[in-house]
């Protein structure tokens, strides 16, 4: 579970909103309540950046976005039955205002008409007289194609997508008979979650869909997303210390967390499957096909407290089960923090050190003495100083974001004090102005950013703040993702949930905003995400870019002394781009990159049944997805070991040593500097 690109939270308003938080506060309901939609409907428009009130453009957003919630395929509702999702949420305004939510429930019995509908007919083609067509492809893009007008029309679509889903069995050797089973079973476990839909999901539903429809940002966090969003900001929670994953109806153990209650206690290993779950005292409940977030919840827990698991174990051609009593304890997340690691390169005929910091995300807990990836970094870079290394890359290639408050002081981390970010508001409060105050500069040595096209928010913010200062080369995918909104994240009363709301745009030094256009590199490497498809600019409704006067801070430079940095010269990038382009051209991966991209854009959403049944394709596939696996669960020295083998950290560290070189050619190097 987790929270894409991050939301920035530049503080937490107290209660709900003004008026509304008294009103939630008073009546105290252990639930979502459809009297309370209006008031939440209007906590997001007061605090909006673009909207403030309810109209007909906004009802039809809203109505395309709960369609797109209830049906994102299109394979069970016709045009027929979306017309009629679009009547009974017609004047929907009106209807929430009146507090008459009863749309809500007969759209999700009509859903689950629907989805009884097709399960039946899965299972009819699925059956005995099935005949796997290795030859069927089909065009699969949602966002684009139109209901199918007639069920004939949607079951016609759903013979072509079956075969693709039994060809992703067989091509893990699964006999026929049972990769048939297990799509049935897929489609079975749908209906039945669909059947399981309480209340509350219906009326979180609908406010997600009313969020989303102001902007891509704005959403409306559930009990349980807002408690995976608090435990992604502070990095740490309290449970047995495993990663978990949903796999055909059972809860999978995908990896242990080091020094997690799982892994000391030795009882647990990555695949087993759990199949119940149970308290210190009371009965085991069965969890086979409940939503993971359901099982999670049950696993997490108080500190001190005991869970009991079931447990299924593969044991050579056998399976057995035991149960496993584990005491929960905090459970760092360390995966998502920044680290280190150094590499050698000869520059100017001398060994030298570099430091790669691998940063995945904004975080910080705002309890007192909680953690915070601005005073990681800082340690992090101390460390560098005393490794004396002769420059640093930091790579934001897969952070989405996160807090504000550490992007602003991790920019200035590379400056003495000066403006990171300016934010507008809403109303008359107009523009703030964030500023790094911290008059030391922690790195003044060459530097390098790494960025792709799902770097955002924070990331565009340090990137782009550094390349405004002309402090570092940012190097990666012709830009990034184009997140310039700012989000707040405002917890309501009686454990309801929370609103994330745009209540801003922010702009980096130079007067641009970030938004659409995202950060440019400068030196651009190929990259797998460098598809029309990444960015801001392709999702629903997203807010157009802007610009303002230029706010650089000359206090930010330092001429003289230790601390003293060079302002990157045009000709120094022009020379880093040329370098970089030469070696690029001579890179095997980067070739393959190149021509995956190709491939992808020829080919655009057709799919081939045949291409998933390519051994040589599948065995690319299973070597990619144990790679990926190896880099996100295996041992701390391998995962270290292949990301410094990644093609575009590989070429980063190259640029920063062209960078050293060309730095080191004037008066005052890096060396004398830093160390």
């Amino acid at each position: 579970m987790r929270v894409l690109f991050g939301a920035l939270v530049f503080g937490t308003f107290i209660g709900l909103i003004g008026f509304a938080s008294a009103q939630l506060k008073t009546e105290q309901q252990p639930g979502m309540a459809c009297k309370y939609l209006p008031t939440i409907e209007q906590g997001f428009l007061t605090y909006h950046i673009k909207y403030s009130q309810r109209d007909a453009e906004l009802a039809g957003r809203v109505v395309d976005q709960y369609l797109k919630r209830v049906d994102p395929s299109k394979i069970y509702l016709t045009q027929v039955e979306a017309n009629k999702v679009r009547s009974l949420m017609q004047n929907v305004f009106e209807k929430t205002k009146k507090q008459d939510c009863s749309f809500l429930p007969e759209i999700q019995a009509l859903l689950l008409d629907k989805v009884k509908s097709r399960a039946e007919f899965v299972k009819k083609f699925l059956g005995k007289d099935f005949k796997f067509d290795s030859k069927a492809e089909f065009v699969y893009e949602p966002d684009k194609a139109p209901y199918p007008k007639t069920d004939a029309d949607a079951e016609a679509f759903l013979k072509k997508y079956l075969n693709f889903q039994i060809a992703n069995y067989l091509a893990t050797d699964m006999k026929i008979d049972e990769a048939k089973d297990r799509v049935i079973k897929n489609y079975e476990r749908i209906v039945r979650r669909t059947m399981e839909t309480s209340e509350d999901d219906l009326y979180a539903g609908y406010l997600d869909s009313f969020a989303r429809a102001l902007d891509p940002h704005s959403s409306f966090f559930s009990r349980d997303v807002l408690a995976d969003f608090n435990i992604q900001m502070s990095l740490s929670l309290e449970g047995i210390g495993a990663t978990l994953s949903s796999e055909d109806g059972f809860t999978v153990v995908e990896a242990l967390v080091p020094g997690g209650a799982a892994a000391k206690s030795g009882q647990i290993e990555p695949q087993d499957k759990i199949v119940a779950v149970g308290q210190e005292k009371g009965p085991m409940e069965n969890v086979i096909d409940q939503d993971l977030k359901d099982v999670v919840k049950k696993i997490r827990g108080d500190k001190g407290t005991k869970v009991r698991l079931s447990i299924l174990r593969k044991d050579g051609d056998k399976k057995r089960r035991l149960e496993v009593t584990l005491v929960r304890e905090k459970v760092n997340l360390e995966d998502q923090a920044a680290s280190i690691l150094y590499m050698d390169k000869e520059i100017g005929g001398k060994k030298q050190k570099i430091g790669v910091i691998d940063f995945p995300s904004f975080y910080a807990d705002s309890r007192r003495g909680g953690r915070s990836s601005a005073a990681d970094l800082k340690k992090l870079i101390q460390e560098a100083r005393e490794k004396k290394v002769s420059g640093l890359v930091l790579d934001l290639s897969n952070n989405g974001g996160g807090s504000l408050e550490d992007a602003v002081k991790i920019a200035g981390l590379f400056f003495k004090t000066g403006n990171v970010v300016k934010q507008s508001s809403k109303g008359e409060s107009g523009e703030q102005t964030l500023a790094d105050v911290d008059g030391k500069v922690d790195w003044s040595g060459p530097l390098v950013v790494l960025t792709s096209r799902i770097s955002a928010s924070a990331s565009e913010i340090v990137a782009g703040t550094l390349q405004d200062y002309k402090r570092a080369i940012i190097v990666g995918g012709d830009h990034t993702f184009g997140k310039g909104s700012v989000q707040s994240v405002l917890p309501m009363p009686s454990n309801l949930g929370a609103i994330k709301v745009t209540v801003g745009m922010f702009f980096v030094p130079g007067g641009n905003s970030t938004q659409h256009r995202g950060v440019d590199a400068d030196v651009i490497l190929p990259g797998p995400y460098s598809t029309d498809e990444v960015g801001e600019k392709s999702l629903d409704y997203s807010l157009p870019p802007k610009t303002i006067s230029g706010f650089l801070s000359p206090n930010a430079y330092v001429k003289d002394g230790a601390e003293a940095w060079a302002p990157l010269k045009p000709e120094w990038v022009k020379t880093l781009k040329e370098k970089s382009q030469a070696r690029v051209e001579k890179s095997d991966d980067f070739k393959k990159i190149k021509e995956d991209l190709v491939k992808a854009k020829d080919r655009g959403k057709l799919i081939r049944v045949s291409e998933v049944m390519d051994e040589t394709k599948e065995a690319e596939k299973k070597e990619k997805k144990e790679k990926d696996k190896a880099l996100r669960y295996g041992k701390k020295s391998d995962r270290d070991k292949e990301y410094l083998k990644r093609a575009d950290v590989q070429e980063a560290a190259n640029v920063l040593v062209d960078l050293i070189q060309l730095e080191n050619g004037q008066s005052t190097g890096p060396q004398a500097r830093n160390n």
